[in-house]
Formats: C-alpha cells, sequence, structure tokens
C-alpha cells in the first residue's frame, strides 16, 4: 500500500512573533505505524522541500520513543527534508491519504485549492482520509460530492476549545477546530483533553490531539487492510 502524508509550509504563529509549523509526534507516530505496517510513504507540503516543524513539539516534555525514532532515522530525516510539492501529487498514485497537524495546517492548508481538490479526489475514488489534531481543520472548504460540507453529519472529532484555550492560543488561531467542525455540520464528539481519541465515519478518520496520532493511524491501516488496498 502506498499513503500520502501532508505537512503544512507555514511557520508562522499568527502575529505572535513565533514559529509554529507540523507537531512532531503526530508525523512521527503515523510514519512508523504505516512504514512497519510495509506501506511506501510520500511526503507531501505546500511549497516542497523541509517543512516548519513546531519548535515546541521538540520540546523534552513532548518527545516520545517514536519522535526520538524518528529523529535518529536517516531515511525518514532525508525524507522530510525533501517533501514533494503538494500540486504534484495525484490522488491516483496513493491507497490514502494523511494529515498530521501542528498550528500551521490552519493558515495554509485550511486555504490550500490543491489540498482541498485532493480530499475530494480521494473521498470521490472511495479512499480512505485521516487527520489528526488541528488537521481536520483542513477539511472547512472541502466538499462532498452533492456540493455540502464535507464534514456534514458525519462523526468527527478534532482539536477541542479546552485544549486550544489550555495552550494559550484561542484568540491567536485563524478559527477553532471544534466550532469549525460543528458550525459545518459535524457529528463532533471528544473525549478527555489531552487523551486518546478516534472517530471513524466511513472513509474519514480523525483523532483528537497529539496523543491520539498513534490510533488514528492504526485505525488507517486497519481500514486498508479490511478494503483489501493493503
Amino acid at each position: 500500500m502506498k499513503i500520502l502524508i501532508v505537512l503544512t509550509s507555514h511557520d508562522q504563529l499568527g502575529d505572535t512573533g513565533r514559529k509554529t509549523g507540523f507537531w512532531l509526534e503526530e508525523l512521527a507516530a503515523p510514519y512508523y505505524a504505516f512504514t512497519d505496517a510495509g506501506a511506501q510513504i510520500v511526503l507531501a507540503s505546500p511549497k516542497g522541500g523541509q517543512p516548519p516543524l513546531d519548535p515546541k513539539s521538540n520540546e523534552p516534555d513532548f518527545q516520545t520513543d517514536l519522535t526520538r525514532r524518528f529523529e535518529a532515522d536517516p531515511a525518514a530525516t532525508a525524507q522530510l527534508a525533501s517533501t514533494v510539492r503538494l500540486d504534484s501529487v495525484r490522488q491516483q498514485d496513493f491507497d490514502a491519504v494523511f494529515y498530521p497537524g501542528g498550528h500551521g495546517p490552519l493558515w495554509d492548508l485550511a486555504n490550500d485549492n490543491h489540498s482541498i481538490a485532493l480530499i475530494e479526489s480521494f473521498i470521490a475514488a472511495n479512499k480512505p482520509v485521516a487527520l489528526v489534531c488541528h488537521a481536520p481543520g483542513v477539511l472547512r472548504d472541502v466538499k462532498a460530492a452533492d456540493g455540502s460540507p464535507l464534514v456534514a453529519g458525519k462523526k468527527v472529532t478534532g482539536f477541542t476549545n479546552s485544549e486550544e484555550a489550555g495552550v494559550g492560543l484561542t484568540d491567536v488561531v485563524p478559527f477553532l477546530v471544534e466550532d469549525m467542525l460543528q458550525a459545518a455540520g459535524g457529528q463532533y464528539s471528544k473525549g478527555p483533553d489531552w487523551g486518546a481519541y478516534v472517530v471513524s465515519d466511513g472513509l474519514l478518520i480523525t483523532g483528537q490531539n497529539p496523543g491520539s496520532s498513534a490510533e488514528t493511524a492504526a485505525v488507517l491501516v486497519k481500514h486498508l487492510g479490511t478494503s483489501g488496498n493493503a
């Protein structure tokens, strides 16, 4: 199986002067869930090349065995340093797509026409789309075949308003993931703050926060295995 992972290219945390980007655990845990399952992985980002890492995600408190494994893996870090441009990838070449979070996607991928069209094409081709933490925010303008919001009527989760408040960024982010998913008609649910929580509804798989990334990836792998794409 072949899985596309789409990362942000945005590195500015609003007007704070601080850096953001993708969250390391949300890449590392799925990366190894996929590679250990025998999947081939392609990393993409809007600008291509090395995507920005949220520096906070690499602080000691947020490091895990998998983030350390990733950083010590020459093949993984080389692949990360040379992501392909998002506008160069095609749904036809992959079995599934996975979006890690971090705050960056709220600024670029949520508005990226290539990302929007790519997700729509995966759904139209009956292929799963998985997103974790802030990444469900990139579904904001994605439409179903009938023109309604993709998440309308679907069970979804994503970074909670209380988790955003907990990191002090409620007034910094361009929109709140929980609010957006509900406004788009999603059947939003959540678990305890910072606990692993994953929701699956047909082709759409969403995880609540960084701690949900491994489980979100595992659900995607299981979906591919049962659908005959493995």
